[in-house]
């Protein structure tokens, strides 16, 4: 198969390609970020698309809103999406987007080489993939009573930094990390907390709204 993949870690893409051409399909594509992904796939048009959900320059969707976009101009475009968590919102989105020739897999599902390549060959082959992680926590509504149950413990660290008003920047500099995992954070907290893109900047409003009142009951 013709194979096309889009993701940012340099190591990670690699792997990846060397994993595909060493089981006889053929990387026709490489890109790291979300605007060099759409061209790309109208111009290759490969048998199918591996991408990572969240590319630069913003780490939010940008992987994802490309697959669904080059699919309505190349309709059942096989897209394999790569994520490092379950992230519900772009599960089901991607899932609407289309009936075949979709999967979505956690990134530590490409170590079980055998499990990947099937799924590849499925959604290749029009079908759907999806991993078992993300079934159970599609069909499972959540039942949490604290709102951020599901954030990380530095995404704690990052969300109480957005409710003391402080910028990105700011919050790097605080934490000792690059501004750029600021953002993947930022992304994460946003997509765990059930807050869609179509928000926009109100997104930052709703997730410090949602800590302050976590706070307020604790």
């Amino acid at each position: 198969m013709r194979i096309l993949i889009a993701e940012d870690n340099v190591l990670l893409r690699e792997g990846i390609s060397l994993l595909l051409t060493g089981a006889g399909h053929e990387v026709c594509a490489s890109v790291e970020d979300g605007e060099a992904l759409l061209p790309a796939l109208l111009e290759h048009r490969p048998d199918v698309a591996v991408l990572d959900v969240r590319l630069p320059p913003g780490f939010r969707d940008e992987g994802l809103r490309a697959a669904v976009a080059a699919r309505e101009r190349i309709p059942g475009l096989p897209v394999l999406v790569l994520s490092q968590y379950v992230e519900q919102a772009y599960a089901a989105r991607l899932l609407a987007a289309g009936a075949g020739g979709v999967g979505y897999l956690l990134k530590d599902r490409i170590g079980r080489v055998d499990d990947f390549l099937d799924a590849l060959e499925r959604v290749a082959a029009g079908q759907a993939a999806m991993d078992p992680e993300v079934i159970s926590q599609l069909m499972v509504r959540s039942t949490r009573a604290d709102p951020l149950a599901a954030l990380s413990p530095r995404e704690r660290e990052v969300l109480a930094l957005m409710a003391e008003g402080h910028g990105n920047s700011a919050i790097g500099e605080r934490l000792f990390i690059a501004e750029t995992s600021v953002n993947k954070h930022i992304g994460n907290i946003f997509a765990k907390l059930g807050l869609p893109t179509t928000d926009g900047g109100h997104r930052r409003v709703r997730a410090v709204l949602t800590w302050l009142q976590a706070e307020a009951r604790g």
